[in-house]
C-alpha cells in the first residue's frame, strides 16, 4: 500500500453527510506508515461519481474516466479526509500519476488551509 494508490474500501459505519458504502479511496498517508504492516491506520480520501459533488469548489478534484484505473468520471472529495483501518481497503484499483497526485494535494491544501 502506498501514497497515491486507489483501493476499493468499505466505508461502514458512517453517519450524516460522510461518504458511505463500498467506494474507491485514494491513500494519502505517508509511505513510512503505509509500508509498516504494524501500523493499522491509513489516511484516505473518498471518491464519488456524483455530479453534485463536482460543484464543491477547490476541494473537489475531477478525475476523468480511466485515470488511476477508475471506470467512471469521478470526483475526489478532499474535504472528507478520513482514517481507516487497513482491513477496510479491499481491492487495489490503480495508482495516480505524480501530476494527478499534485492536483489532489492542491485540493487538500484548500480543504485544510495548509501552505
Amino acid at each position: 500500500m502506498k501514497r497515491g494508490e486507489i483501493y476499493w474500501a468499505n466505508l461502514q459505519p458512517r453517519s450524516g453527510s460522510e461518504q458511505q458504502g463500498r467506494r474507491p479511496v485514494i491513500v494519502i498517508s505517508h509511505n513510512g506508515f503505509n509500508e509498516n504492516p504494524r501500523w493499522r491506520s491509513i489516511i484516505v480520501i473518498p471518491i464519488s461519481t456524483s455530479s453534485a459533488q463536482a460543484r464543491r469548489g477547490l476541494t473537489a478534484v475531477f478525475l476523468p474516466q480511466s485515470v488511476g484505473g477508475l471506470s467512471q468520471e469521478s470526483v475526489v472529495l478532499c474535504h472528507q479526509i478520513t482514517t481507516l483501518d487497513r482491513a477496510k481497503l479491499t481491492e487495489r484499483i490503480g495508482e495516480l500519476s505524480g501530476e494527478w497526485l499534485k492536483r489532489i494535494e492542491e485540493g487538500l491544501k484548500a480543504a485544510t488551509d495548509l501552505p
